[in-house]
């Protein structure tokens, strides 16, 4: 499922490519996604410029003066900048194309993903009025999360991936910086000091900022714009490493669920 570095590298990889251009018109071969495509966006869109694209958690926002198409890519989803002319594949099921005979074909074999239209502020939209702050911004440091983690028992690794708590740290990278920040992933949350929140607060940082620069992490479905994978997975200290030695320690890396997710850690470093 790409997260939250995987969206950021698809927003760099296609934005030189997309902001500025005029919409020629929109083709949209399955309206079944994750909800349904609104049957407003294709003429809505036609002939409007993008003016802007950017990122708010693991949603794209290409901005145009009539409004916002909102995109996520669900669990398989990709975008790719290909000449317009240029014949889908099964699991195309929708092409923005634009004035200079390119287009930005959405990829999503398991439909999981949207393509939303909104001509209101995105951010008064349902599915990300309620989001908490950017991990990469100033929002995210160990004051804030102390202050949200106070008589809470969550464990705290299922705490950073609350989006209401924290957006984008998906399951890699929550293990990665627990792992980072030395904190065992089923410490309460409630009983974590500031001054380890600061260090994890960092280590978030740290960690979605390297895997950003790597590309994001391919696991099973994720490439970029380009269609290359990202790299990061070469860089993980943790994560699906359970039985091998610990790069700091040499003790053997575990695994164990929690919510549902696998998790990884290191018994010795992480306490």
């Amino acid at each position: 499922m790409p997260e939250l570095p995987e969206v950021e590298t698809t927003l760099r990889g296609i934005a030189p490519h997309i902001v500025g251009r005029t919409v020629r018109k929109v083709v949209v071969r399955e309206r079944r996604l994750r909800w349904p495509i609104s049957r407003t966006l294709q003429s809505a869109v036609r002939g409007q410029p993008i003016s802007a694209a950017s990122r708010r958690a693991k949603y794209l926002l290409l901005t145009t003066p009539a409004g916002t198409i909102v995109i996520h890519l669900g669990m398989s989803g990709s975008l790719r900048i290909v000449p317009a002319d240029t014949p889908p594949q099964a699991h195309d099921h929708l092409d923005i194309v634009f004035d200079n005979g390119r287009c930005l074909r959405l990829r999503d074999p398991r439909r999981f993903g949207a393509v939303l239209w909104t001509v209101r502020d995105p951010m008064t939209h349902a599915r990300l009025r309620d989001l908490g702050p950017e991990p990469l911004s100033d929002a995210l440091s160990g004051d804030y999360l102390l202050a949200r983690s106070r008589g809470r028992r969550l464990a705290v690794k299922q705490f950073i991936m609350d989006s209401h708590v924290v957006v984008g740290v998906g399951n890699i990278y929550a293990s990665e910086a627990l792992y980072l920040a030395r904190i065992h992933p089923k410490c309460a949350a409630g009983r974590i000091t500031r001054q380890r929140y600061t260090q994890l607060a960092d280590a978030i940082k740290a960690v979605l900022g390297k895997a950003i620069g790597f590309g994001g992490t391919t696991l099973r479905d994720f490439t970029n714009s380009d269609g290359r994978p990202g790299y990061f997975r070469n860089q993980l200290c943790v994560y699906d490493r359970a039985g091998e030695p610990c790069e700091q320690c040499g003790t053997q890396i575990r695994k164990i669920q929690q919510g549902q997710r696998a998790t990884y850690y290191c018994s010795k470093c992480q306490h």
